[in-house]
C-alpha cells in the first residue's frame, strides 16, 4: 500500500500577475545527478512515457515498419493530417479492420485540427485519438504472434503481460507495482520515478533498439505535433529525444552524454511541466529552447512571467 504523505515534492513553479503568486505547482526533477522532491520510491504511473519501451516488440518481433511508422506507434499525437494519415495507412498495411481498435475517440489535441474539423462538419474519429498508433502496432504484435485481436486491452492477454515483462526488464523494477488502465483502455504499469528515467536510458542508448531511438530523431513531428513538449525539444537540439506523457510527466534523453532528466508534475499542469523541462534543459546547458514565460491579457499587455523556483 502507497500512501500520500509517503512523499515530498519540491515547489517547482510559479506564476506571477502583478507582483502576486496566482498559481504554484509542485512536483519532481530527477537526474543521475540530482534529484529536487523526495519520492522515496513512491510509484507513479507511467503513461505514454512508456510507449518507447512498449514499442521495442517491434524490434523483438521483427515487425516490418518504417521509421515513421515506428514512430506513429510511440507517439501522443496532435491528430494532424500528417497523424491521421500515417495512422490510417499502417493499420491498411497491416491488414486489421478499423473496428478493431479499443483506443476510443477523442477530438484532436491540435487546436488548428480542431478548427479544421468544425470548418468542415466533420466529427473525430478514432485516428485522431493520440494513442491510436500504439494500438495499432499492438494490433500488428497480435497478428504476428497468433494472439487474440480482440481481447488485445486486457491485462491477462498475451501481449499485455509481454509488455510488462518488457517494461520491468527495461526499467530495472524488481518488485510488482500497482497496474492500471491507461486513458485509452490498455494496461499501464506503475514504478518509481529513478525507474522510469533508467529505461529511457536503458532503450534509447541501445545498439539493438537503435530504429526505437531513430524514429525519434527523424520524425519529431509525427511523435508529438503542433505546441507539444516533446516536438519542441526534439526539434530544438541535436542530440535529444523526449516523450511526454499524462499525469504530468515528460523524460528527455541526450544521446551523446547517455544521461537522462526526468519531470513530473504533481497538479498535471502542461505549461509548468513545460516551463519545469526547458529551464532544466538550460540549466544544464542541453538546450536553449525559447518559450513563452509572460502571464498576460487576452490584449496583450504582459502582466507577470511565470518562474522556475527550484534552482
Amino acid at each position: 500500500m502507497y500512501y500520500p504523505d509517503s512523499y515530498i515534492p519540491q515547489r517547482l513553479v510559479k506564476f506571477f500577475r502583478d507582483g502576486l503568486v496566482e498559481q504554484e505547482h509542485l512536483g519532481f526533477v530527477v537526474s543521475t545527478d540530482f534529484e529536487f522532491g523526495e519520492t522515496f520510491g513512491y510509484p507513479f504511473y507511467l503513461r505514454s512515457c512508456a510507449k518507447p519501451i512498449q514499442a521495442s516488440l517491434i524490434v523483438d518481433y521483427d515487425l516490418d515498419f518504417t521509421s515513421e511508422e515506428i514512430a506513429i506507434c510511440c507517439a501522443s499525437h496532435a491528430g494532424e493530417k500528417c497523424h491521421v494519415e500515417l495512422a490510417k495507412h499502417l493499420l491498411n498495411k497491416i491488414g486489421v479492420d478499423e473496428s478493431k481498435l479499443r483506443c476510443g475517440i477523442h477530438k484532436p489535441v491540435s487546436k488548428t485540427a480542431q478548427e479544421e474539423l468544425i470548418r468542415n462538419g466533420e466529427e473525430p474519429t478514432v485516428f485522431h485519438n493520440n494513442c491510436v498508433g500504439k494500438h495499432i502496432m499492438m494490433l500488428a504484435l497480435c497478428k504476428k504472434n497468433g494472439w487474440d485481436i480482440d481481447t488485445y486491452d486486457q491485462l491477462d492477454h498475451p501481449l499485455q503481460q509481454e509488455i510488462k515483462t518488457r517494461l520491468y526488464d527495461f526499467c530495472e523494477v524488481e518488485e510488482d507495482y500497482p497496474i492500471t488502465k491507461d486513458g485509452c483502455g490498455v494496461p499501464i504499469c506503475a514504478m518509481p520515478l529513478k525507474n522510469m528515467l533508467k529505461g529511457y536510458l536503458n532503450l534509447f542508448t541501445s545498439e539493438k533498439y537503435k530504429k526505437i531511438c531513430d524514429a525519434f530523431r527523424q520524425n519529431p513531428y509525427i511523435i508529438g505535433g503542433e505546441d507539444r513538449l516533446d516536438t519542441k525539444i526534439m526539434q530544438g537540439s541535436d542530440n535529444l529525444v523526449a516523450k511526454v506523457g499524462a499525469g504530468g510527466l515528460c523524460i528527455t534523453v541526450n544521446l551523446e552524454k547517455a544521461d537522462g532528466i526526468l519531470v513530473k508534475i504533481l497538479d498535471c499542469d502542461m505549461k509548468a511541466r513545460e516551463v519545469t523541462m526547458l529551464s532544466m534543459l538550460k540549466k544544464i546547458s542541453w538546450a536553449n529552447i525559447p518559450f513563452d514565460k509572460e502571464v498576460k491579457t487576452l490584449h496583450g499587455d504582459v502582466l507577470g512571467e511565470i518562474k522556475l523556483i527550484a534552482m
